[in-house]
């Protein structure tokens, strides 16, 4: 399924890592741009266990993506969730 997560705070970023983690295909959108882009580099702004690596294995499968632009983020979405 393809879900987009607006907002990727301490509920939008666990939410829409686990999401991808069991095989949905997440697009997570924040306003941040430095948030997003210590994302994209397999970083993480908060502390959760194991999050980190989440994102990382994620990111390489493709399961997750990270960006600024709701328009991308939004399209061809099947559920989307506002945290």
């Amino acid at each position: 399924m393809k879900v987009t997560v607006i907002g990727v705070g301490y509920v939008g970023l666990v939410s829409g890592v686990c999401l991808a983690d069991v095989g949905h295909q997440v697009a997570c959108v924040d306003k941040d741009v430095d948030k997003i882009a210590l994302l994209n580099n397999g970083e993480t702004p908060i502390f959760e266990p194991n999050l980190k690596d989440l994102i990382k294995t994620n990111i390489a499968a493709g399961r997750v993506t990270f960006t600024t632009s709701l328009a991308e983020a939004v399209s061809g979405a099947e559920v989307i969730l506002f945290a």
